[in-house]
């Protein structure tokens, strides 16, 4: 899997199936959407956070201390439980999410259960388990290429805007975490969900 697949929410049928079962038994093409659906928020808002000098450094300060993309290893093995990393806070994905989100974190766990038709509570699971693969995924990718606290902040952005152009969904997610979440947007992202089902 590379970082751009899984920035962009694009994961593999067997840990779809594994992420199933871990949040209580849901749907698999409902886990699929809420999955893409969680990782572009968490992406976007992370470039977001990323776009200031500030938030860039504290992005990459993080990454430093408990992202070494390790855990991108053995993703299955992390995520069922029966692999356990050194540094506990690489799992940590509510505290990730406090970061990463802040006052939104309930907008967004609302989109992704309204957009995959996932109940709350299994949707807030899913989000907590998926930050730290997307944080996983940063440090990685500062590991293996070097990226400095500018390319890493580019890196945000690119895949971002390179996925809204591709994908509605996300152009909509923007503008929900830009409002807040609008009435309005929630329904849009709604119908794509649905539409997004259909066709499986």
């Amino acid at each position: 899997m590379n970082i751009t697949d899984l920035l962009q929410g694009n994961l593999p049928e067997g840990l779809l199936e594994t992420i199933s079962n871990q949040i209580g038994g849901a749907d698999t093409q409902q886990t699929q959407v809420a999955a893409h659906s969680a990782m572009s928020a968490i992406t976007s808002a992370l470039a977001r956070n990323a776009s200031t000098p500030s938030g860039a450094n504290a992005l990459v300060s993080a990454l430093d201390r408990d992202h070494d993309g390790s855990i991108l290893n053995d993703l299955a093995g992390f995520l069922t439980g029966s692999r356990q990393p050194d540094n506990s806070a690489m799992l940590n994905g509510s505290g990730i999410l406090n970061h990463v989100l802040g006052n939104r974190q309930s907008n967004v766990i609302d989109m992704i259960a309204k957009m995959s038709g996932l109940d709350q509570s299994k949707a807030g699971s899913l989000l907590t388990m998926l930050a730290p693969l997307v944080m996983g995924a940063l440090g990685k990718a500062r590991n293996q290429q070097g990226l400095g606290v500018g390319a890493l902040s580019s890196l945000l952005q690119n895949s971002v805007q390179s996925e809204a152009k591709q994908n509605n969904q996300v152009s909509l997610i923007n503008r929900f975490l830009d409002q807040d979440g609008d009435g309005s947007i929630m329904d849009d992202l709604a119908n794509i969900g649905m539409r997004f089902l259909s066709r499986k």
